[in-house]
């Protein structure tokens, strides 16, 4: 009872501000959509609609898209408030085949947008270490960096405009990976400046 009234708090905070809420399910019915619009900006949530072509890379041969460990399959947030935009997707996939194979598989992928880095709990494995973009593994600035549990990352591009492999670590046989594209507000270039 008490999230319902919470819930019926923000909505009637959000309609006397000016706001348009919305809230959808999938043709499936099983995953919710928001958007939230103000006059000053808004938040749209999409989930389990997002697919790795989506993010700007290929899907790996023979891989299925999967749940996460919250059961979400894939999601697309973007918030923007005038020239601040900040916009994560991510789409979660699982295949037979060992992860030194889909490295590789994406290793190259990935080379279309510049340097290449690996990282391995935020530190950078072999060479380059930073892109010529200044991506790193271990953007400590940077809050809505994606860290995974004892996995493996591989990077490209710029510190505000990011493409992802995440790989988790797996006892099991096959590979669960994430994809992900990650597109930080321009300003963070500035900021990650004055703090050097």
């Amino acid at each position: 009872m008490k999230k319902i009234l919470a819930l019926l708090a923000a909505t009637a905070l959000l309609a006397a501000t000016g706001c348009h809420f919305q809230e959808s399910k999938n043709s499936d019915g099983t995953e919710k959509n928001v958007k939230i619009d103000t006059p000053l900006g808004g938040l749209h949530v999409r989930a389990g609609n997002t697919n790795a072509a989506d993010v700007g890379l290929p899907a790996y041969p023979g891989a299925q898209i999967v749940p996460d460990k919250d059961g979400d399959k894939s999601a697309d947030v973007h918030m923007g408030f005038g020239k601040w935009q900040l916009r994560v997707q991510v789409v979660n996939y699982q295949t037979s085949d060992p992860q030194d194979k889909v490295l590789d598989f994406y290793q190259k992928a990935l080379g279309r947008y510049g340097d290449v880095i690996r990282c391995q709990n935020d530190h950078p494995v072999g060479t380059p270490t930073v892109t010529k973009e200044g991506l790193s593994c271990s953007n400590d600035h940077v809050q809505t960096n994606v860290k995974l549990d004892e996995g493996t990352l591989l990077k490209a591009g710029s510190r505000h405009h990011q493409h992802i492999l995440g790989i988790e670590k797996n006892d099991g046989p096959g590979t669960r990976f994430a994809l992900i594209e990650l597109q930080l507000p321009a300003s963070i270039d500035n900021d990650s400046r004055k703090s050097q």
